[in-house]
C-alpha cells in the first residue's frame, strides 16, 4: 500500500473501533488480522437447528453502557434486556438468588475500610482465616475466578471493590442477531471511509523508527506506514517471543511489555450445549427440584462447570456453560471432547438426569477455550496490585509512532467488555490523531 498513515494489527473491537474512526478522519488505514474473521473475542454462531445466533465469546452488554448503546442505536441493531432470575444449586437444593452470603456485611465493611492495595486472597487471609469463614472464602474466590476470571492470588482487591460498588445487576442485555451484527456494522463503515481489511494476515515482526513502521507477516508480507496501532489481546503481548501470534519489536520495548506483563489477563472455557428440548423447564425436573425453573437465567453451582445460562427471556433449548479462573488455566490441555464429557457431568448432577440420556437429548455442543487459542491466549483483563504503576506507562503511545488499544487499557468500571474494547480503541484514534 502507498501512502499508509496507520497500520492496525487486531480487528477485534477495539481496532475496528480506531480504524472506523480514523478512516472517517481521513487517514489511509491498513488493518491486519491474523484470523480468518473479524471481531476477535467476538464470535457470533449460527448454531444448532434452528440456526439462531450462539455466542461463543462476548455475549451480553451489562448495565446501560454509553459507547456500546450509541454504536448499537447507530447502527439500528436492536438490543433487548436479558435479565431472568438466578438461583444456585447448593447441597442438592435448588436456592433462589438473592440469599445472603454468611458473613457478607462483614465482608464489605471490611473492604471498604482497607487502606493498602493487596491481593483478594491476602486480604481474605489477613482478615477472614479460620475455619469460620471457609464459606464466605469459597463465595469470594468463585466470583473473583467466575466473574472477572482472575485469580484470587493476583486480583487486586481494590479493583474488585470498585467493581462491586458499581454493580449494575438489573440492567444486562443481548444484542438481537448476535454481537457480530456490531463487528460487521464497524468493518463496513471503515471499508465504505476508504479502509482497507486484511484477513489471515498473521503480523510478526515490527521494525520502526520515529513515523515510519514495517509490519512483517509470517509470510514475509510487508506493511509500511507512518504509525502503528496494537490492538490485538493482552494475552498475546504477554505471551512468550516465537509462538503463533506474538509480535516482535525492533528497536525493543521491553519496558512496556514488561509493564503489560504485570496487568492479569483472565482464562475461561465456554461450553455452548443445545438440546431437543429445555429439559430444566419440564414437569419431571419441577417434581425433582421442587420448584419451577422456567424462568431460571443463571444458575450457579459447585460442579465442574459451575456456572450454567439459559437464554431467557427467550425460551431456547441451549444451555451455555462458563468455568474461568485458575480452574479453565488449569485445562489447556484438556480435549473439547473431554470438556464436554464434565460438562454433561455436571450437569447430570445438578439435574438428576442420566448422562447416557443427555448424550441423546444433544443435538449440537461447542467448546471454546479462548486461554488456548494463538490469536487470544485468555479471556479478558483484571487489576494486580501492580495495575495502576503500570497504566501509567502503557496508556502512552511509544516515540508517537506506537499506539495500543484494548480493554485491558480501560480504566472505567465496566472492564473486561465489549465497552471496554470500543472505549479504549476511540482513545487510541483519538490519541494518534493529536500526533499528528
Amino acid at each position: 500500500m502507498e501512502n499508509t498513515d496507520v497500520i492496525i494489527i487486531g480487528g477485534g473491537a477495539a481496532g475496528l473501533m480506531a480504524a472506523r474512526t480514523l478512516a472517517k478522519a481521513g487517514k489511509n488505514v491498513v488493518l491486519l488480522e491474523g484470523r480468518n474473521r473479524l471481531g476477535g473475542r467476538i464470535h457470533t454462531l449460527e448454531h444448532g437447528t434452528s440456526l439462531q445466533p450462539a455466542e461463543l465469546g462476548a455475549e451480553f452488554i451489562h448495565g446501560d453502557l454509553p459507547v456500546t448503546q450509541s454504536l448499537l442505536n447507530e447502527a439500528d441493531i436492536k438490543y433487548t434486556p436479558a435479565s431472568a432470575s438466578m438461583w444456585r444449586y447448593d447441597d442438592g437444593k435448588f436456592i433462589a438468588e438473592g440469599h445472603v452470603i454468611e458473613h457478607w456485611d462483614e465482608f464489605l465493611e471490611r473492604i471498604m475500610q482497607l487502606k493498602n492495595d493487596m491481593s483478594m486472597e491476602a486480604f481474605m487471609q489477613q482478615e477472614f482465616s479460620g475455619e469460620r469463614y471457609e464459606g464466605l472464602r469459597e463465595s469470594v474466590r468463585a466470583y473473583v475466578s467466575g466473574y472477572d476470571n482472575a485469580d484470587p492470588k493476583k486480583a487486586s482487591a481494590f479493583s474488585i471493590r470498585k467493581e462491586w460498588q458499581n454493580e449494575h445487576e438489573d440492567a444486562q442485555y443481548r444484542v438481537e442477531g448476535g454481537y457480530c451484527m456490531l463487528i460487521s456494522y464497524l468493518a463496513n463503515e471503515f471499508k465504505q471511509a476508504g479502509g482497507h481489511i486484511y484477513l489471515n494476515a498473521v503480523a510478526k515482526d515490527i521494525d520502526w523508527g520515529q513515523h515510519h513502521v514495517t509490519v512483517s507477516t509470517d509470510i514475509g508480507i510487508t506493511y509500511q506506514a507512518r504509525q502503528l496501532l496494537v490492538a490485538v489481546p493482552l494475552g498475546i503481548l504477554q505471551a512468550e517471543a516465537g509462538l503463533k501470534g506474538t509480535l516482535s519489536f525492533d528497536p525493543p520495548v521491553d519496558y512496556y511489555i514488561n509493564a503489560l506483563k504485570s496487568l492479569g489477563f483472565g482464562a475461561v472455557i465456554k461450553v455452548l450445549l443445545e438440546f431437543d428440548d429445555a429439559f430444566w423447564c419440564s414437569d419431571e425436573t419441577r417434581q425433582m427440584a421442587g420448584v419451577n425453573l422456567e424462568d431460571m437465567g443463571f444458575l450457579f453451582s459447585k460442579e465442574t462447570i459451575p456456572v450454567w445460562w439459559t437464554q431467557m427471556p427467550v425460551h431456547r433449548p441451549l444451555l451455555t456453560g462458563w468455568l474461568g479462573g485458575p480452574p479453565a488455566a488449569a485445562r489447556l490441555n484438556t480435549s473439547d471432547e473431554d470438556m464436554l464429557i464434565e460438562a454433561l457431568g455436571s450437569i447430570s448432577n445438578i439435574f438428576k438426569i442420566d448422562i447416557a440420556k443427555l448424550k441423546e437429548k444433544l443435538l449440537t455442543w461447542n467448546v471454546i477455550n479462548w486461554t488456548v487459542d494463538p490469536f487470544c491466549r485468555g479471556s479478558y483483563s483484571y487489576d494486580t496490585t501492580e495495575t495502576a504503576e503500570a497504566r501509567k506507562i502503557i496508556s502512552h503511545p511509544i516515540g508517537d509512532t506506537l499506539f495500543f488499544a484494548g480493554e485491558y487499557l480501560y480504566e472505567g468500571t465496566a472492564m473486561g467488555t465489549v465497552e471496554a474494547a470500543l472505549t479504549s480503541g476511540l482513545r487510541a484514534a483519538e490519541m494518534l490523531l493529536d500526533y499528528e
